[in-house]
């Protein structure tokens, strides 16, 4: 009995955004672009732990845990201040980074 070959990739699906409904039954656009890992000869194992990586990366989980509940407006402002501020943090210490190399 032999077992299929991993190596064809899977199929893509088109890059226009789905559609998905809150709690509240309104639309939300799901933004970004579709992740995909392609199962080589080298096991489907090692393109799940890819995959993993990739929604690490892109911020899925993170995104997922964030939605579990609901989330007041005043604390969703909050953390979207937070979470701005951080990023210019990191932008500056990227900046100090590359301007003391130089």
């Amino acid at each position: 009995m032999s077992v299929p070959s991993m190596s064809t990739p899977e199929t893509t699906t088109p890059a226009t955004p789905t559609v998905i409904t809150n709690d509240r039954g309104q639309y939300e656009p799901v933004q970004g672009r579709p992740l995909e890992v392609k199962v080589d000869d080298r096991g489907v194992e090692r393109a799940i732990r890819k995959l993993r990586r990739l929604m690490a990366s892109e911020g899925v989980l993170r995104e997922i845990k964030r939605r579990r509940h609901y989330e007041k407006p005043s604390v969703k402002g909050k953390r979207k201040l937070r979470e701005a501020e951080r990023r210019r943090k990191r932008r500056e210490r990227k900046k100090l980074h590359i301007d003391h190399r130089a």
